[in-house]
């Protein structure tokens, strides 16, 4: 059964990703996104119907340090706004749900994260378990090791193919402009092994912003709405040593769910902060090589983390306004070795 309402994604803009905005705060990073996105449609705040945000008080090191954003978004008149300690593709997924209910007919998404005050692999280390694996602190390059190991023992990939894919994926980014990591470079030491440093995402501070609206209304907004075919979320369990971290049967799920296996797509933008994750990626969503695969660089050319979701969701889109794609499916992860996974199926009218 298709949803009850057509909904799509008619803006997306998004930061300049940079290794670090010291003399920014979140707001300040924020607003000129927030600016970008409403003047592409002409609507006002006042004419948003829904506000919803994926940010992380983790990285900030404050609790609720996401309603200080607000201030870019300016919540007088009161508004409608609800938040996700998520990637704001969850929070996307939230406001497709608003829409459908009939509750609002056009919603503002937003997320956002600086990572450079941190020290980011020690700060991820808090997604763990808390009993048997955070008090070992394994961090999240150390855990993206093993899940390439395994696809290594596993005859799936060796070193040669991820240096292909982080070398596409950066090549690609060449064209764009708000890329944090630009063309190809050697692949240089290893980080941890099997991974070296190119197959792993630069650390840098962005924000992403997307506008969705409701039928006839998306049509007056934007020239070439993506609609939003389906959308859908599954988890793995919590604890790594009980799943095969060559495949991810979360995201096979949730693509199922969202109709992806319906008809080929031509353009998946995958949210793959390691190399090797691409190659299970691709594997449970059944890619094969007709597909565009992040033609703007993907995780590996910028990943500000919970923003990197929901920038998949909007590249995926912005390719259907250009009228450079036509079905498009785009995938957001959280959590260690893509524990949390969430896709989206896009759509543009036919021509």
């Amino acid at each position: 059964m298709g949803p009850a309402r057509d909904v799509a994604v008619v803006a997306f803009a998004q930061s300049d990703h940079r290794r670090r905005t010291d003399e920014l705060s979140e707001v300040e990073m924020l607003m000129p996104v927030l600016h970008q996105v409403l003047a592409s449609t002409g609507l006002r705040t006042g004419d948003i119907g829904f506000t919803c945000s994926g940010s992380c008080d983790y990285l900030a090191g404050r609790a609720f340090s996401f309603t200080m954003a607000l201030d870019g978004v300016g919540a007088w008149p009161p508004i409608a706004e609800s938040h996700v300690e998520m990637d704001g593709a969850w929070a996307l997924y939230e406001a497709w749900v608003k829409i459908l209910t009939g509750e609002a007919d056009t919603a503002l998404v937003y997320s956002y994260g600086k990572s450079s005050p941190g020290e980011l692999r020690d700060v991820l280390t808090r997604q763990l378990d808390p009993y048997y694996l955070a008090p070992l602190w394994p961090d999240s390059v150390a855990l993206a090791a093993l899940q390439a190991q395994a696809l290594i023992d596993a005859g799936d990939a060796d070193e040669r193919a991820l240096a292909v894919i982080a070398t596409r994926s950066r090549d690609s980014a060449t064209a764009n402009p708000r890329a944090q990591v630009r063309g190809s470079r050697p692949q240089g030491d290893y980080l941890v092994q099997p991974l070296r440093t190119g197959d792993c995402p630069p650390v840098g501070d962005g924000a992403a912003a997307v506008i969705l609206a409701a039928g006839d209304l998306a049509r007056r907004l934007c020239e070439r709405p993506a609609w939003i075919r389906g959308m859908d979320h599954r988890i793995e369990a919590h604890a790594l040593g009980v799943r095969d971290l060559t495949d991810s049967p979360s995201a096979r799920l949730a693509a199922e769910r969202a109709g992806a296996f319906e008809r080929p797509v031509d353009t998946a933008e995958l949210h793959a902060p390691f190399s090797s994750q691409e190659v299970v990626l691709r594997k449970a969503l059944r890619l094969d090589h007709g597909v565009r695969v992040n033609p703007s660089g993907g995780a590996l050319a910028a990943n500000p983390v919970m923003a990197a979701g929901l920038i998949r969701i909007g590249e995926a889109a912005a390719g259907i306004h250009r009228g450079e794609s036509h079905r498009a499916l785009a995938h957001a992860t959280s959590g260690p070795c893509l524990q949390q996974n969430l896709v989206a199926v896009l759509e543009g009218e036919p021509s």
